[in-house]
């Protein structure tokens, strides 16, 4: 089996996010896209403004149509509301599935970030990685990651996915009545619009 852990907040999970699994699944062959919303991300301690539970319940909503995708809540908050760490999580993934392939799928924004989050190098060589084009963050040049010769053979980039979408948006346009219909799956935004999210 040949796994991507999806991490994110999915603040909603949006069509750009869809987008992007798809072109991974088909680009690498995996059997899986693991859609995992984070409980607290580190690095953004003030939280997301939408709980756990009903991220995951757009997450799984929004990904019910193609079978590749499945939905974890792996990075559910933690009782004593430390933040959830990469590495926490790939360690839990790896001991759950251990014949599988594990890659992480992320952002070039996220990735560019990497030296921020914990332990970077244990990271980049417990798994392999698969970066993702974000408009305005160039892939050309990784030398401020200090890689290796040995974790930069573990990254993987995807340069065909062009989706300018961005969660903070739309929070925005939806706080505006503004239905984000060509952004937002149908069941996600019925969601939204159902539990008078944003």
């Amino acid at each position: 089996m040949r796994v991507a852990l999806f991490g994110g907040t999915f603040d909603p999970i949006h069509r750009g996010h869809l987008a992007i699994a798809k072109a991974a699944a088909d680009a690498f062959r995996l059997d899986t896209v693991l859609f995992a919303p984070v409980g607290r991300q580190p690095l953004k301690l003030e939280g997301t403004p939408t709980p756990f539970a009903d991220r995951l319940a757009m997450v799984a909503l929004a990904t019910a149509s193609d079978l590749r995708f499945a939905v974890s809540d792996l990075d559910a908050p933690r009782p004593d509301g430390a933040p959830n760490y990469t590495i926490d999580t790939i360690t839990a993934l790896q001991r759950q599935m251990p014949q599988s392939t594990l890659f992480v799928l992320v952002g070039a924004d996220s990735f560019l970030n990497l030296r921020h989050w914990r332990q970077p190098d244990q990271l980049l060589t417990m798994t392999d990685w698969i970066v993702v084009s974000r408009p305005g963050f160039s892939l050309e040049d990784l030398s401020p990651l200090k890689l290796t010769p040995a974790q930069y053979s573990r990254i993987h980039l995807l340069n065909s996915v062009h989706e300018d979408v961005s969660a903070t948006d739309l929070r925005r346009r939806l706080q505006q009545e503004d239905p984000c219909s060509d952004l937002l799956p149908p069941p996600v935004l019925q969601y939204i619009q159902h539990h008078h999210l944003y």
